[in-house]
C-alpha cells in the first residue's frame, strides 16, 4: 500500500487541521420538507468551522455553486464542482492521514452503508477529493465509512462489530481482518470494539454517534437520559467497555459522560439516531449538535470542559438529523503537514 519505512499515523481529530470538506445539499427530493432548513442549519455550521479551519465545499454544478456561493457570502470557501448523491463527507471522502509529514487520502470501498441505497456517485467521490486535496490515494478492500472509525491519535482505534463485521459489508471477514488494514492504512497499534449501535441508525452502528475521544487516554459517551431512553441497554453496553478497555500504551481510560437526548422522532413518529456524539472539531471551535432539548445545555457544557482551549458552541442540526446524520457526518477534516500549510 505505502512505502515500508513511511510512518502512517493517524491524527486525532483536534491536531492541526488545513482544512474541513463539506458538500452542499441539492436532492429536493431526498430532503423533503427539511430542505431548506437543512441549508440554513449548514451555513450556521459553516459560519462557526471557518474561525478556525479553511473551507473546502464540493457543489454539484454551476447551479447549485451559485446558491452556495450566495448562502455562505463573506466566508472564505473553496468550492469544487464534483458529481456526488448527498452531503455525508465523513462516510463519502477519503480519510485523511499522516505518511511522514505529508499527506495521504485513505479509500474504502462504499456501498451505500450495506446496500441500503443506491449512490454510485458518493462511490466515485473519495478519487476527486484526493486529486483536489493533491494527496496519493491508497486504496482498502473493505467496505467501511470514516464515520465508523474513532482516533486518538497516538495508535487507538474504536469501532463496532455490528458495523464493521457486518455481512452487508465485510461477509467473512474477522476481527482480525479488519484490524490488519486499519494497521496499515492509520498506523493502529490497538483497536477497541463496540459491540452495536443504536438501533435507530441505519450506518449499523457508526462510532461517531457513540463515543469519540476527547484528549489523551480520555473518551466520551453518554448515558440515559432517562427510563424511557429508547438506547439505555446500548449505552450501558458501551460504558462499560470502555471503563474496561485498555488503550494503545496499556492505559485505562478515563471515561468521560454526558447524558443522551433520549428519543428524537422525526414527522411521521420515526425513532431519529440523534447523538450529541456527533460534533465536530476545528483549529478553534467545537460545534456541538442540538434538538431543542432538556439536555442540549448540558452536552454543550460537559464537551466544553474537554477542549478547555476551543471555543464549545451547540447548533440546531435538528432538519440535518432528519437526513439521517448530523455535523461530524457531513465533514472532513484534513489534518495538516508540511505541504499543505494552513489552508489560508
Amino acid at each position: 500500500m505505502t512505502e515500508k519505512d513511511k510512518r502512517i499515523r493517524m491524527p486525532a481529530e483536534w491536531e492541526p487541521h488545513r482544512a474541513t470538506w463539506l458538500a452542499w445539499p441539492h436532492d429536493e427530493e431526498f430532503w423533503g420538507d427539511a430542505f431548506a432548513a437543512a441549508k440554513t442549519e449548514l451555513v450556521s455550521l459553516c459560519l462557526a468551522l471557518a474561525e478556525g479551519d479553511a473551507l473546502e465545499m464540493l457543489v454539484r454544478d454551476e447551479g447549485t455553486r451559485a446558491e452556495a456561493s450566495a448562502a455562505l457570502a463573506g466566508i472564505d470557501v473553496q468550492f469544487h464542482r464534483m458529481d456526488y448523491d448527498d452531503i455525508w463527507m465523513r462516510d463519502i471522502g477519503p480519510v485523511f492521514v499522516r505518511a511522514d509529514d505529508t499527506l495521504e487520502a485513505v479509500r474504502f470501498r462504499f456501498n451505500g452503508w450495506g446496500g441500503k441505497w443506491e449512490h454510485e456517485r458518493d462511490a466515485a467521490v473519495a478519487p476527486q477529493v484526493a486529486r483536489a486535496a493533491g494527496a496519493p490515494l491508497v486504496e482498502v478492500p473493505l467496505f467501511l465509512e470514516g464515520g465508523a472509525l474513532e482516533f486518538d491519535g497516538e495508535g487507538t482505534c474504536l469501532t463496532t462489530r455490528s458495523c464493521a463485521l457486518n455481512l452487508n459489508r465485510n461477509h467473512g471477514a474477522s476481527e482480525a481482518d479488519i484490524e490488519g488494514w486499519l494497521t496499515k492504512a492509520f498506523g493502529v497499534k490497538e483497536v477497541i470494539w463496540l459491540d452495536r449501535g443504536f438501533d435507530s441508525d441505519h450506518t449499523d452502528g457508526h462510532i461517531d454517534n457513540l463515543a469519540r475521544f476527547v484528549g489523551s487516554g480520555r473518551v466520551l459517551c453518554m448515558t440515559p437520559a432517562g427510563r424511557d431512553d429508547p438506547n439505555t441497554e446500548v449505552l450501558g453496553e458501551i460504558r462499560a467497555v470502555l471503563e474496561h478497555a485498555r488503550d494503545a500504551l496499556s492505559r485505562s481510560l478515563d471515561v468521560v459522560t454526558l447524558p443522551s437526548p433520549g428519543e428524537v422522532v422525526d414527522a411521521q413518529g420515526i425513532l431519529l439516531s440523534a447523538s450529541y456524539m456527533n460534533y465536530c472539531v476545528t483549529n478553534t471551535t467545537v460545534v456541538v449538535p442540538t434538538f431543542g432539548l432538556p439536555n442540549d445545555a448540558v452536552a454543550v457544557a460537559t464537551i466544553a470542559s474537554c477542549f478547555p482551549s476551543r471555543r464549545v458552541i451547540g447548533l440546531s442540526a435538528e432538519s440535518i438529523l432528519a437526513g439521517g446524520g448530523s455535523f461530524h457526518c457531513i465533514t472532513q477534516q484534513e489534518p495538516r503537514t508540511a505541504t499543505r500549510g494552513d489552508g489560508r
